[in-house]
């Protein structure tokens, strides 16, 4: 075989820009054929911007791109499906209504009548063949999210690429699901398939990939063997520096009880129990970690306790002060601006960050200012104080952005969960209630998250965090609850259990008891 046909792309001195951000500056990569790529560099770094150039979504404004020996131009997606390039996305495009084969098959060229049973068979086989777990006439609305993303990547092989992009593909996804997903690529990369997968998780990245290319404020510093480096090495060409590892848990006296919540219970859509009688105390100036596997009841947890869904049973008490004067107010069922006119400060940071947190298409001042319109006296809004905060966390908190006025869209996610984060403390919460503060996001990013929850730990404020990553919960909780198909299975010390103690609570309810036992 040439040299040239060792390489299933080639991308040399490659250079985007949009408006002054310069996204990508001269960068050089190379894909083999047959092997898994990892690209790793800190939120905003290039990263996305720069497979969004092979898969045709943005066109470079310099530079060349080579498939399989051959110059070519990716001017749209269609193009990039013709050279054989798929790739899937971290935020899916699918329609909810259709079933996963229709979705698999939606835009290609047909017959007028679509014959679902050919249809099915055909995804089914294509899936058996990869080790995919999939039904393909379940609609896309009942899907969990690992089932999602099954979908998302039927529909580039399907299409016949040999050439794959996996942008972030295992930030929604748990540990078991994220085994099953590194199977199937293992299988693809044994029937000789091209992958380049992006991620910010460095056990996973050495875990699955062969090599690993490196991106630093849009240019590229280097590739390396998987089998040849490790983390520290990783850790430290992404950010430049040496960077550490370890995560501080600061001691800090547990304060009063802020939120009591007793026998909570409440439906799914499926009006299936997704909560059933959790009960758990919040304490001032702790982190209440809450771990188990996805669809566990943990996004309905933060949810009702936020007035955002509804319960069919328990109660939540909440107790604190309002201008000096305690407080001690029945929450469940009140509405967020009932909460906040009883002048109780909650604040709550959703995993859906530009679905529910923040609106993408608006500024960070008028994102910020989604927090405060409601008070203010007159007819007009104040702009100038939303404004001055947003410019204050932007210079705090280390925010990439060409400035105030730039849609949050735009942004990286590290620096849209910032954004997200930052309003939220800024209104000095007594409880904030975070979920999977740190997915997606880079090194750097996540522990300046994990430090800003240390912080408010430090104010007193009871941080409910819920979170996916065990090691995280772990090293940064005073106390880990473990929720298993929506009920309590313990409340532990992580001091005292294991890793893999926790493992077994989050898949067995009954396995709490036991466990309990043996810490005390």
């Amino acid at each position: 075989m040439s040299e040239a046909l060792q390489y299933a792309v080639e991308m040399h001195h490659v250079t985007k820009t949009f408006g002054k951000v310069v996204a990508n500056h001269d960068v050089s990569l190379e894909l083999r054929q047959g092997e898994i790529l990892a690209l790793l560099g800190e939120n905003g770094s290039g990263k996305t911007t720069l497979m969004n150039m092979l898969s045709g979504i943005y066109f470079p404004d310099h530079g060349e791109i080579r498939v399989k020996g051959r110059a070519v131009t990716i001017r749209s997606p269609k193009n990039a499906f013709d050279l054989g390039i798929g790739m899937i996305h971290q935020h899916f495009k699918l329609v909810d209504v259709l079933t996963a084969a229709e979705n698999i098959v939606l835009g290609l060229p047909g017959k007028a009548v679509v014959n679902r049973k050919e249809i099915n068979a055909k995804v089914a086989e294509l899936a058996q063949r990869y080790g995919f777990e999939i039904d393909p006439a379940k609609k896309v609305y009942n899907m969990a999210v690992s089932e999602k993303q099954t979908v998302e990547i039927l529909k580039v092989l399907y299409r016949g690429a040999d050439i794959l992009i996996l942008d972030e593909p295992t930030a929604v996804l748990t540990p078991q699901e994220t085994d099953k997903l590194f199977a199937v690529l293992r299988n693809m990369k044994k029937d000789g398939k091209s992958i380049i997968i992006i991620t910010h998780k460095l056990h996973e990245v050495l875990a699955i990939s062969d090599r690993v290319a490196i991106l630093r404020k849009g240019e590229y510093v280097g590739a390396v063997n998987t089998a040849e480096t490790d983390q520290a090495q990783l850790t430290e060409m992404m950010v430049g520096r040496p960077v550490s590892l370890e995560i501080e848990r600061p001691a800090v006296e547990r304060g009063e009880k802020r939120l009591q919540v007793i026998d909570l219970t409440c439906l799914n859509s499926d009006g299936i129990k997704a909560l059933d009688n959790v009960s758990f105390d919040a304490y001032g100036g702790e982190i209440l970690g809450v771990a188990g596997i996805a669809g566990s009841g943990q996004k309905e947890l933060c949810e009702v306790i936020a007035g955002l869904y509804p319960s069919i049973g328990g109660s939540v008490l909440y107790s604190g002060s309002h201008d000096g004067v305690p407080v001690q107010e029945r929450i469940l069922g009140l509405k967020p601006d009932e909460i906040v006119k009883k002048g109780i400060s909650m604040a709550f940071v959703p995993e859906d960050r530009l679905g529910m947190g923040l609106v993408a298409g608006m500024d960070m001042t008028d994102n910020v200012m989604l927090r405060s319109y409601k008070s203010g006296k007159g007819i007009f809004v104040d702009r100038k104080t939303p404004r001055a905060l947003a410019e204050k966390l932007i210079e705090e908190l280390e925010i990439i952005t060409p400035g105030v006025e730039t849609p949050v869209g735009r942004l990286s996610g590290g620096n849209v969960q910032k954004v997200l984060l930052g309003r939220e403390i800024a209104c000095q919460p007594s409880v904030l209630i975070v979920a999977y503060p740190v997915r997606g996001l880079d090194i750097n990013s996540s522990y300046r998250i994990y430090d800003l929850l240390n912080e408010q730990k430090k104010k007193g404020v009871a941080v409910i965090f819920i979170g996916e990553d065990l090691d995280v919960l772990m090293q940064l909780s005073d106390r880990i609850m473990v929720l298993c198909g929506g009920k309590v299975s313990g409340i532990v010390d992580p001091h005292k259990v294991t890793k893999d103690d926790i493992g077994l609570m989050m898949i067995h309810a009954d396995a709490g008891k036991e466990i309990q036992e043996k810490e005390a």
